[in-house]
């Protein structure tokens, strides 16, 4: 992977990501998505939007021009919110080194297609390899501030997987690799919805027995729609699946729980049109719901949430309905 690693947006994650990088002595290039951020980060120094008193390393490049930035880049990452993803991309795809490795960071599925973030790469650039996804337990502003994490490189080619791996590996970061990449991007993208559930339930101070019996049966939820997409079961017993889901369901800088504690109190979803930053399981809730209709998959819990932000259900009515359903089996 000769070249420089370019980032394309610079949200939290990827303000993180280039940060990490750049300390960790690699030629890195940040691409907001807006000129006037772009400018804002030169002049500020840092990104006070996304990760406030974080400085940027001063070899960490900056630019608007994302033709220009791409032109030999031997890593690009894909940091955009998974709705702007395909319409932001598109215009660059063809600029994208057809030697380049791109990584997508996003956590996050198509709503319309019902693609994940590497289904919809290959499918925007006509590629067959060269594209793998990064996920895991990690929050932006730990990882932006040097404090130690763990992620998951994956890609369908064990040698890209390794790369990526090996590329993005800045302690104390440290990076394992997979070849289960639905596995790995889907753990990713449930956990959120979940993690709103979580929110809503300590918001409504059901207690930590609630909140630990929505992470595991939130965990069943997402692996038996991993499984069904083709993943492997294991995948989502690790830190793609379960770690990812802790940490977002439990953590204070959770922006899916945040938005759970703000729903059990009494305020309204905000529409995703002027959602900042974005809490990508409101974004998610409604794909998932339908993909887990067409791999014919019960996700009460995901169903659940979706009907609350987007059919105004009553929390109350859910968690009845929920704790309402046919006693069974565990597994």
């Amino acid at each position: 992977m000769a070249g420089s690693v370019v980032i394309l947006g610079a949200g939290a994650w990827g303000s993180a990501l280039a940060i990490t990088l750049a300390r960790g002595g690699h030629d890195v290039t940040l691409c907001p998505r807006r000129i006037g951020h772009c400018a804002d980060l030169k002049d500020a120094g840092e990104n006070s939007a996304y990760l406030p008193g974080v400085m940027l390393p001063a070899s960490l490049r900056l630019s608007a021009d994302w033709p220009s930035a791409l032109h030999e880049a031997g890593i690009v990452v894909m940091a955009i919110p998974s709705r702007y993803a395909r319409a932001t991309l598109a215009p660059v795809a063809e600029a994208i080194p057809r030697a380049a490795t791109i990584v997508s960071v996003t956590k996050g599925i198509e709503r319309e297609s019902l693609m994940t973030m590497t289904q919809m790469i290959a499918d925007l650039t006509g590629r067959e390899t060269g594209i793998a996804a990064l996920s895991g337990p990690g929050f932006a502003a730990e990882i932006a501030r040097g404090k130690p994490a763990a992620l998951v490189a994956a890609a369908h080619d064990d040698r890209i997987a390794a790369d990526v791996r090996d590329q993005f590996a800045v302690r104390p970061l440290r990076v394992y690799s997979s070849n289960d990449v639905v596995g790995v991007e889907l753990g990713g993208t449930v956990k959120n919805i979940i993690a709103i559930a979580a929110g809503i339930s300590d918001g409504l101070e059901l207690g930590s027995s609630a909140r630990a019996a929505l992470i595991t049966r939130g965990l069943a939820e997402m692996r038996r729609l991993a499984i069904a997409a083709g993943a492997r079961r294991e995948t989502l017993s690790g830190l793609a699946g379960l770690g990812d889901m802790i940490l977002t369901c439990c953590g204070e800088l959770s922006r899916n729980r945040a938005l759970g504690l703000a729903i059990a109190r009494g305020q309204p979803p905000t529409p995703l049109e002027s959602a900042h930053p974005v809490a990508e399981g409101m974004v998610n809730a409604q794909a998932i719901s339908a993909l887990a209709e067409r791999l014919h998959v019960e996700v009460p819990i995901v169903a659940a949430i979706n009907r609350i932000l987007y059919e105004g259900a009553p929390i109350i009515a859910m968690i009845d309905e929920l704790l309402s359903r046919q006693l069974k089996a565990e597994f």
